[in-house]
């Protein structure tokens, strides 16, 4: 389970990534893409073409945590534009229970 405390930066990236993509290559494109610390304590989402999964990367202050989870159907996503946005707590909890 995803710990979600007060004041907790989550961040979505809005383009489908390379899901063969490790921790370590996803901490590179937070760095480059979002323009942001992966060691920061933040939640960076990251979504599949398909839309049938997702990756969470996140530093929990020894390491870095990279959570997965694939549902059948798919996420319902915000829309396909560039660059990153940001997501409450509600809607974090939304995306990941596969509600619309």
């Amino acid at each position: 389970m995803i710990g979600l405390r007060a004041g907790l930066s989550i961040w979505i990236a809005t383009q489908p990534v390379d899901f063969r993509r490790g921790m370590d290559s996803l901490a590179m494109l937070v760095s480059e893409a979002f323009g942001a610390d992966p060691f920061d304590g933040g939640l960076y989402v990251f979504r599949s073409k398909r839309r049938d999964r997702v990756k969470i990367l996140t530093w929990d202050g020894s390491g870095l945590v990279l959570y997965y989870k694939r549902i059948e159907g798919q996420f319902t996503w915000p829309p396909i534009k560039e660059g990153v946005m940001s997501l409450s707590h509600a809607q974090l909890s939304v995306l990941l229970d596969g509600s619309d």
